[in-house]
């Protein structure tokens, strides 16, 4: 009889070690936790990152760039070629850092900049804003250069420099006054050029300057000299209205003259004309009467002449002797005797006397006439 052996049992497969459940449940645990507060920050819409939330960017998973802005990345502290476009990405939690930084325009705000004046006087300029811009393209070279604070460098610090450059070389009246327009334009040549040659991606587009506050002694002095220039330029100006307004006087006065002499040249050469229209009627009129005048004379001329005519031809001795005999028959007074007055001719020889006139008569009017 074979005798019995005990039986040994088997021994259970080797179970996990608790080191490695450890891990997997501490990694589960915080992806867990990376998980609900990834959910708690997109349900609060604090997906974007600042700079002061470096270790939150470094924990998420998902992230969100917003517009205007382009997503950079660190690894290990190297910065990364990836630049990414505004949206949702994802990343390695704990082993990549993610930071906006913007490509648009943007108003960067230097305050309090103490400078003193080539006369030695300390003044203070409250405010300077610059309105710059990087250029997407140049993200990756000015940030690898510079870091994500670049404009700490070539606009805040710079500022500074500029300033206190500009008000050494002044005095407190230009700086304050005589040259103030042009410290804007100034400062943003000045900090061009430096960004062209050292930091190309910085573009700037204008600056805008505060005016400098000054000792309280100084700006009471300001304003009284302003007041004096303002009372001058008063009268200034009131020198030039009053020279406008004789000027003006003048110009009307000169105006009315001219006015006047040309209604007096205009009514003189009017009463030129009436005189002219005047003589040259009278003309008319004078030649129409020496022309009537002429008619008559011609008439009276040719009638006499007529009249001589018929009368040398109408008396005859034989007419005379007729005539003489009538008259001798109508007088009522007959003188006889011896002395006969002489008034009583020979009927022979006045009848020839008068034939003799009128032929003479006849032959004076016909050469004036020819004449």
């Amino acid at each position: 009889m074979d005798s019995q052996r005990p039986t040994r049992a088997s021994p259970p497969p080797d179970s996990t070690p608790p080191s490695v459940t450890f891990i997997l449940l501490s990694f589960i645990a915080i992806a867990a936790i990376v998980t609900l507060y990834l959910t708690v920050s997109l349900s609060a819409n604090v997906l974007v990152p600042t700079a002061s939330s470096s270790f939150k960017n470094s924990l998420s998973i998902v992230h969100q760039v917003p517009e205007g802005h382009v997503g950079v990345y660190w690894r290990g502290g190297a910065l990364l070629k990836t630049i990414t476009e505004p949206g949702f990405h994802m990343k390695m939690p704990f082993l990549t850092q993610f930071e906006p930084v913007q490509v648009t325009l943007q108003t960067d705000e230097v305050t309090d900049i103490p400078c003193g004046t080539k006369g030695g006087v300390m003044i203070i300029f409250g405010k300077i804003e610059v309105v710059n811009r990087l250029h997407k393209e140049s993200v990756y070279e000015t940030l690898l250069n510079y870091g994500v604070h670049y404009d700490k460098t070539w606009i805040y610090d710079k500022i500074h420099h500029e300033i206190n450059q500009f008000c050494s070389s002044h005095s407190l009246q230009q700086v304050y006054i005589d040259v103030f327009d042009q410290i804007d334009e100034k400062m943003k040549d000045a900090l061009q050029v430096d960004c062209t040659r050292y930091a190309p991606g910085i573009e700037i587009i204008g600056v805008r300057v505060t005016k400098p506050n000054i000792p309280e002694s100084i700006r009471r002095n300001f304003e009284q000299m302003e007041e004096e220039r303002t009372k001058v330029l008063i009268a200034i100006e009131k020198q030039k209205v009053s020279e406008k307004e004789a000027e003006t006087v003048k110009k009307m006065a000169i105006s009315e003259a001219e006015k006047n002499a040309n209604v007096s040249k205009i009514l003189m050469e009017q009463k030129l004309l009436e005189k002219d229209s005047a003589r040259k009627q009278e003309e008319i009129e004078n030649a129409m009467y020496l022309a009537r005048e002429k008619s008559l004379a011609d008439a009276d001329f040719y009638r006499v002449i007529r009249e001589a005519e018929a009368n040398r031809l109408k008396l005859t001795p034989e007419f005379l002797e007729l005539k003489f005999i009538e008259s001798i028959a109508n007088n009522t007074k007959i003188f006889f005797g011896d002395k006969i007055p002489n008034m009583i001719l020979d009927q022979r020889l006045l009848g020839n006397f008068l034939v003799d006139e009128v032929s003479r008569g006849a032959a004076i009017k016909k050469t004036k006439a020819d004449i």
